[in-house]
């Protein structure tokens, strides 16, 4: 909360909060942000306690974002951003965001950046996250190189999960909401939303700091994916990934799509049905 409260965009600033199945004293930590942020902060927690089936990412996230559109004034104006508790933005995150949607984006990712700074990580973890991330900016290279996009230019990533994405109120309407999904709830609504016509954008400079913890709730989040890095670390053996010719094939694709009708907008459809790309390089570590 304390970096919500500390952000550079002016005024009051609606924070919606979903709690549910709770037995810790989230409500009394809620209730001392919201005297300690008063006149800055407008926090709102909508308490629920879901079924068992229904306990998941998918329904907190909805139902935060559902409390987030109450308090809107106008849906064709409004944007709805999505976090997670232990997520720390920097100041200009929101209007860094905002600038983006001036661009003519309809939905804005954020970059996930491992925060290093306050929870180290082991040298081998560190070098295979280093690789990695060498790996995903040469494929946005290619991106950029063969099917640029002007309300997404470089330099920028190509991260949109719920722990930082932006999406325009009426569109977040019009495909339906967050779905009720127990892990990929947030890359399930940008698909529907750029299914839809949504102009998806990832600006270098919104980003947002998470910890590298391997222990976590959600199904399939972010500890998931840093158990993977760190037993991919120990194992010695380098990961295996798509090599570049698959990107430049899969690029060069999208760009002729888009040159039909709707082609922006069906390039959702029609991707999630191409067969998976083959993972038969290695992945180099950073020099």
């Amino acid at each position: 909360m304390e970096a919500i409260a500390a952000q550079s965009w002016p005024g009051i600033i609606c924070v919606s909060i979903a709690v549910n199945n709770t037995t810790d004293d989230s409500l009394e930590r809620i209730g001392e942000a919201r005297t300690r942020h008063a006149g800055r902060l407008d926090i709102r927690a909508v308490v629920a306690e879901f079924p068992a089936a229904l306990a998941h990412a998918g329904s907190a996230r909805r139902l935060a974002m559902t409390e987030g559109l109450r308090s809107l004034s106008s849906f064709e104006a409004g944007i709805l951003v999505s976090t997670d508790a232990d997520v720390r933005p920097p100041v200009d995150w929101l209007s860094n965001i905002v600038a983006a949607f001036g661009r003519g984006a309809d939905l804005v990712g954020g970059k996930i950046v491992i925060d290093e700074e306050n929870e180290p990580l082991p040298p081998s973890v560190t070098e295979l996250r280093w690789a990695w991330d060498d790996y995903w900016s040469k494929v946005r290279e290619i991106e950029d190189r063969i099917d640029p996009l002007i309300w997404d230019p470089a330099p920028r990533h190509g991260d949109h999960t719920g722990a930082s994405l932006a999406i325009r109120a009426n569109l977040y309407l019009a495909c339906g909401g967050v779905p009720l999904l127990p892990t990929g709830e947030d890359r399930a609504l940008v698909q529907a939303a750029v299914a839809m016509g949504g102009r998806l954008a990832h600006p270098a400079d919104v980003y947002v700091r998470v910890s590298p913890r391997t222990d976590g709730r959600a199904e399939g989040g972010m500890a998931v994916g840093m158990r993977a890095l760190f037993k991919a670390a120990e194992s010695k053996n380098p990961p295996m990934a798509p090599a570049f010719d698959h990107w430049i094939e899969r690029a060069t694709w999208r760009k002729s799509m888009r040159q039909r009708a709707d082609g922006g907008a069906n390039i959702a459809h029609h991707e999630a049905c191409l067969p998976p790309m083959p993972h038969d390089m290695q992945l180099k570590a950073r020099r």
